[in-house]
């Protein structure tokens, strides 16, 4: 049995749903929404791409090591793009979240801080994480800046540490949150969500 087993998250209209094949075009639509690919510092398929992204990923879940959903808007079944657990370690009940990106149209609104709350809340609360984590490339300041408002703390980089898509090696930033973090870090969560709603 798998660490992570295939389920379906959802809460405030955003649904995250195991990644699969019949997710294509919806993500190359959400992909096209900002041409994202065109960013170096992120893992966004071209659009002709989107299949072995995909299959990559059903891959990487095969493994053991990656666990990708998609996001959907849970009204209309839009996809607005995706995310995962990666870097799995079921011996020390570790998880990292990443591998996330959404269309541009829905940047800064609520979807990424919901589907981080969901993770986060299975990770600790269903899969019993002792620590989840996130990793970013140093000239990533957006993504950065979203990790640390989920309440992650900063744990070093680790310099020349992978390719870009681009062929230059960036440095990697590192963030975790440990389980006894979860709860205060949850409540802040919710908090902001309610508030901007």
């Amino acid at each position: 049995m798998a660490f992570v087993e295939p389920v379906t998250l959802r809460d405030r209209g955003i649904r995250l749903e195991p990644l699969a094949l019949s997710h294509e075009h919806g993500l190359a639509a959400a992909a096209a929404d900002g041409e994202l690919w065109k960013l170096r510092i992120t893992s966004v398929p071209e659009p002709q791409d989107t299949r072995a992204y995909i299959e990559a990923a059903l891959k990487m879940r095969e493994d053991g090591n990656r666990f990708a959903f998609a996001v959907v808007d849970d009204a209309t079944g839009k996809v607005l793009g995706s995310t995962s657990y990666h870097d799995i370690v079921p011996a020390v009940k570790r998880v990292e979240i990443g591998w996330t990106w959404y269309c541009q149209s829905v940047q800064r609104t609520h979807v990424n801080t919901t589907a981080k709350l969901l993770m986060m809340g299975h990770a600790f609360d269903t899969l019993g994480c002792h620590v989840v984590g996130w990793r970013t490339d140093n000239y990533n300041f957006a993504s950065q800046k979203a990790i640390e408002r989920l309440g992650a703390k900063k744990d070093g980089v680790l310099r020349g540490h992978a390719l870009r898509r681009d062929g230059t090696i960036r440095d990697t930033v590192m963030y975790s949150m440990r389980a006894g973090e979860w709860p205060e870090a949850r409540a802040q969560l919710l908090y902001l969500l309610n508030r901007n709603n």
